[in-house]
């Protein structure tokens, strides 16, 4: 062990940050953004900040499920080992493993690893993860929401395009399949053919009628179909998947490596959104993703785009990055898009310049 390294203190707090604009789906609202942070201090006084996040609900259990034992388990581990640390963690929660909270709470420790692993090696994340590309795709979300008419959308969408962005992903799951059909058809012929055109229902259909809309859809050219269907049904992912021309994206609403793995053996899966916070941590993202490149697929990040920017550079297989701010209240920098894509930080730690005063302001806990 690295006598320095040794983890000798750990901390957790919740911060709610309010959302930026108002962001609606096929399912719920996104109310405000919980963020559990954690720091962790080694024995050469080194500090790693990591954090996670739920969109409204849950903050407060995983705050307490650190409080209550995870922080403990990684005591006296070593920060440059993340594995090890990891499975402290994980070992030490069997009985609540695999779940949302658990892994919501690993996911803290584990990204303080990482900033901190980062700091005491002095290379930034993107590199230390795998380096494979400076720079990654940027499509954009937040003109695409649910509650948005059609000629908000054609607005927001020529906006995009407009900034050099490459695409950007419409909401749909309405109760009326035409309505999601008027909506899209507008925004295509707005943007052309060249422009790419996401979809995301949000977990919201049936098989059936996914098949049914997908089918809808397809003279669109729509670049991929989101979490179509509830995150458990695999064979319906699957019958999806072979119905339709559409690529199917899933991932942010999954919880382990292995889920993965069934999705992606199944074929069930064409694009992969693994979440960094819903996985458990960078640890697991970066397998996730590498288990993805074994089956020739590429990855597109949930969320986050803050910390999964440095992690889609590190990848040779990332495909995007979403661009949703969420964090500008509380960090001091916003990331670097140019010609289309956003360029990984050379800062060390997460990358992420964390406006420390904002952060205590907005501590609930």
């Amino acid at each position: 062990m690295t006598r320095g390294a040794t983890i000798v203190s750990a901390e957790a707090w919740l911060v709610d940050l309010e959302v930026e604009t108002k962001r609606t789906d096929a399912v719920q609202a996104f109310l405000k953004q919980e963020t559990v942070f954690v720091s962790l201090t080694t024995a050469d006084g080194l500090t790693g900040l990591g954090y996670s996040y739920t969109i409204g609900t849950g903050g407060r259990a995983v705050l307490e499920m650190l409080r209550g034992g995870l922080l403990d388990a990684v005591i006296g581990e070593d920060a440059d080992r993340p594995e090890a640390v990891w499975y402290a963690a994980f070992n030490s929660t069997r009985a609540t493993t695999i779940g949302p909270i658990t892994s919501l709470a690993l996911a803290a420790i584990d990204t303080a690893v990482w900033d901190a692993r980062s700091r005491r090696t002095g290379i930034p994340l993107w590199k230390l993860a795998g380096g494979s590309s400076p720079s990654v795709p940027v499509y954009d979300t937040e003109g695409g929401w649910l509650h948005l008419s059609p000629d908000e959308l054609v607005t927001q969408a020529l906006a995009s395009r407009n900034r050099g962005l490459p695409g950007a992903k419409i909401k749909v799951g309405l109760p009326n399949a035409h309505h999601d059909l008027a909506r899209l058809s507008a925004v295509r012929e707005a943007v052309g053919p060249e422009f790419h055109v996401m979809i995301d229902a949000n977990q919201s259909l049936t098989s059936a009628e996914a098949i049914r809309r997908a089918n809808l859809f397809r003279d669109l050219d729509i670049f991929w179909f989101e979490e179509p269907l509830p995150a458990e049904d695999v064979a319906g992912h699957e019958r999806l998947a072979n119905t339709t021309a559409i690529p199917v994206a899933v991932g942010e609403s999954m919880y382990s490596v292995g889920q993965f793995r069934e999705y992606l053996q199944r074929g069930a899966a064409s694009i992969v959104q693994v979440d960094v916070a819903r996985v458990g941590g960078i640890t697991p993202w970066l397998k996730v993703a590498h288990l993805a490149e074994s089956f020739n697929v590429t990855v597109a990040p949930h969320f986050l785009m803050e910390l999964h920017l440095s992690l889609a550079c590190a990848i040779p297989n990332a495909l995007y990055l979403e661009h949703i701010p969420q964090l500008r209240a509380v960090t001091t920098s916003e990331i670097t898009i140019r010609d289309g894509a956003a360029w990984a930080p050379e800062t060390l730690g997460l990358g992420i310049d964390w406006d420390l005063d904002g952060l205590d302001d907005a501590r609930v806990a």
